[in-house]
């Protein structure tokens, strides 16, 4: 009997905890919160369905399938984690409607300068603060052109923006996308860019992928959003980027050091949007039932010897 422990937040969910028994019929279950799991569970399961922190699973010998409940994987790819005969899955297309709706919403937020307007009125402030554009007229880079990135490409493609999609490899470009770039093009597309969103996976690769000289590539007058890995852009270049006016305006829901601490200087810049990491967790409902049918999908695929969803590669920290 194989023992499956379970450290998604349904320990009030008698409905998904009955769903993923069905796809693991005849196994022994155990439900736990993450932050309070002890070792001993953890060491004693075959399969784990959550985010067990990594130094409770090092040195397991009998986990045989790891199933996130995030899509980043990257703190589970490391030497020394998992065991090498363990499998290691993802999910990837659980949170596309959270984190794609959210950049698209906090887009048109900036450009149409709802966050200076938001200030204003704080202060009671009435006062014309001038032109703002439209997506309908953009052209809009979509860094990481994975599921949520499809998604966010879709949404600002039904306004009426061309589209640039920016991929590790190249492959046939989806209809709601009008060019594709691989990511070592990025620099040729930047500068037509009024739009550069980002969602990259939190990888070597990706640490610090943007740099100064790549602010300096962009429009003066450009929106970035970063909604994948903070570290894709350290924060003092970004604070550089913005009170030198390399961009127009910014919108983070990840940040290089989280929490943000309290003294960053980014805090105090009137045209960045921040957000608490928010927009990858279980505030939209379909959120957690997404993962939820993944976790289960996957769960019966093992114990029945087929195909799973959503394996990571190890080398590179993403879904296959």
């Amino acid at each position: 009997m194989k023992n499956v422990l379970v450290l998604l937040p349904i320990l009030d969910r008698a409905d998904y905890q009955e769903k993923l028994k069905a796809a693991g019929a005849g196994c022994s279950f155990t439900f736990a919160a993450r932050d309070t799991v002890t070792a001993q569970a953890v060491q004693a399961a075959d399969i784990i369905i959550g985010n067990p922190a990594p130094k409770l699973i090092a040195g397991s010998e009998r986990l045989e399938l790891l199933q996130l409940e995030s899509a980043g994987a990257d703190a589970y790819v490391g030497k020394g984690i998992l065991n090498e005969k363990t499998m290691l899955t993802n999910a990837t297309g659980a949170y596309s409607p959270s984190v794609a709706e959210f950049a698209f919403a906090v887009t048109l937020m900036l450009q149409k300068k709802l966050h200076i307007y938001r200030d204003n009125q704080q202060k009671a402030v009435w006062e014309d603060e001038g032109m703002v554009t439209s997506l309908a007229d953009s052209t809009v880079c979509v860094v990481g052109l994975g599921d949520i990135g499809c998604y966010y490409a879709k949404l600002v493609k039904a306004i009426g923006a061309k589209v640039i999609g920016v991929k590790r490899r190249l492959s046939e470009c989806p209809e709601f996308v009008d060019e594709l770039c691989l990511t070592e093009n990025l620099k040729d597309v930047l500068p037509k860019a009024d739009v550069i969103m980002s969602v990259l996976p939190g990888t070597k690769a990706t640490t610090h992928f943007y740099t100064d000289e790549t602010f300096n590539l962009m429009k003066d007058s450009a929106v970035f959003i970063n909604c994948g890995r903070g570290n894709a852009v350290a924060t003092d270049v970004l604070y550089r980027a913005m009170t030198e006016k390399k961009i127009a305006a910014a919108a983070i829901d990840v940040a290089e050091t989280e929490p943000l601490p309290a003294d960053s200087p980014l805090w105090g810049l009137e045209n960045l949007v921040i957000t608490p990491h928010i927009y990858g967790g279980y505030h939209l409902p379909v959120t957690l039932e997404r993962i939820v049918d993944i976790a289960a999908g996957n769960l019966s695929a093992w114990l029945a010897g087929q195909p799973l969803h959503n394996v990571v590669d190890f080398s590179t920290g993403y879904k296959k």
